[in-house]
């Protein structure tokens, strides 16, 4: 442990934040805004969108200025983008709102290298520790955004426009915490020319397809729900402090279970604990058909986090299988492609189908992925299982 360690979790902490507010507000700020009830989710798809567009940009400034400069920078966008944002909501101006969102893109991407840069400033035998405690910093996320959301909604003249010039206040403490961090020196580049296999040959693989099928469509179904649920709400004629709670309660659930997956992994196998996350996604669908109100609402978002999170981590781990250390930069951009592809999808269907079918029709359309992903899960075991028993018979 050290102050390095802290100040990150901390930066992590700001970094859910704003993405807890995003996800609070954009949906309905986009509904009010949007000339067309279905388009009220673009402004979470630009968000998805902008972060897709950047991994490379962010990849480049990090090899070139290293760590805290794109870091800060990354916090400046942020700023720019939250600015950006209440005059959107100043201005009533819809696709200004999109392009605030699809500029934040790239602060998302940029924090979501703040869990390898822990590995960084710990040392060698305390590394997985350290990155377990920036993403648990992801609570902090939890609770401070969907409390700024809730206290922020009403503070000035227009709605909501009080929260995004809350956010660039949080993108000027993360540049305080990041600017505080000693980050190690850049490791010097050494060019090397061994690549490893080709990519679709590493995609053929059945390890492969299930682990990127369980990363994107987790997340796709994680997104397509939590991205429609303030619509959903507010259909039902709940106040937004409710839709605050629920989302509360939904990234406890996402991050929560990060301190004892990996135990549960190492124990029981990975794919026991990502057909868990299958089936508590499932039990979340079932909670949200089965009524309107806020504690159902609640409930199911809690357990739709916790599914993301079995489900993710999982996958992560399968993945690990499928590439050699010289392949691992394309396997994973090919693995986060599927990703981010599936988030845009889903982000944009979630705001049509809930303005459009209503709030049944999308849990019912939920379980598609959900059950694509359950087979691909039994594929896998039987694919191996079936060499161990081949194994037995050879031996008798």
């Amino acid at each position: 442990m050290n102050r390095n360690l802290w100040l990150l979790a901390a930066a992590q902490g700001l970094f859910l934040t704003n993405n807890v507010v995003f996800i609070a507000i954009n949906g309905l700020v986009g509904l009010s805004l949007a000339p067309l009830g279905w388009m009220a989710t673009l402004p979470v798809m630009g968000y998805v969108v902008g972060g897709a567009l950047s991994t490379g940009l962010v990849a480049r400034s990090q090899a070139r200025w290293g760590r805290k400069t794109s870091f800060q920078l990354g916090l400046l966008v942020a700023l720019l983008s939250a600015l950006t944002g209440a005059a959107a909501v100043w201005q009533g101006n819809f696709w200004l709102l999109v392009a605030a969102t699809v500029i934040a893109g790239y602060y998302s991407a940029n924090g979501q290298l703040y869990r390898f840069a822990a590995g960084e400033l710990a040392a060698p035998a305390f590394r997985e520790q350290a990155v377990s405690l920036v993403l648990a910093g992801g609570l902090i996320g939890a609770v401070l955004g969907p409390n700024l959301a809730r206290h922020t909604r009403d503070a000035l003249e227009r709605p909501f426009l009080g929260a995004y010039l809350a956010l660039a206040v949080v993108a000027l403490l993360g540049l305080l915490v990041i600017g505080a961090i000693a980050f190690p020196p850049e490791p010097s580049r050494k060019t090397d020319g061994a690549s490893g296999r080709p990519l679709r040959e590493i995609m053929r693989q059945p390890v492969f397809i299930v682990a990127a099928a369980g990363a994107a469509l987790g997340y796709g179904v994680m997104n397509l729900l939590m991205a429609a649920t303030p619509l959903a709400m507010q259909v039902c004629g709940m106040p937004f402090s409710d839709a605050a709670q629920v989302l509360q309660w939904h990234v406890i659930g996402m991050f929560a279970p990060g301190f004892f997956t990996g135990r549960l992994i190492r124990r029981f196998g990975v794919l026991p604990v990502m057909g868990t996350g299958v089936a508590l996604n499932a039990l979340c669908i079932a909670i949200a058909l089965s009524g309107q109100e806020l504690e159902q609402f609640l409930l199911a978002l809690f357990l739709l986090g916790m599914g993301w999170n079995f489900l993710f981590t999982g996958s992560t781990t399968l993945a690990m299988q499928a590439y050699r250390p010289e392949e691992k930069d394309k396997a994973q951009a090919a693995i986060n492609f599927c990703v981010f592809s599936t988030m845009a999808l889903t982000s944009f269907a979630s705001g049509a189908l809930v303005t459009t079918q209503g709030w049944k029709l999308l849990n019912f359309g939920s379980l598609l992925p959900v059950g694509l992903t359950g087979l691909a899960l039994l594929w896998l075991a039987a694919r191996r299982r079936t060499p161990a028993r081949e194994a037995v018979g050879d031996a008798g």
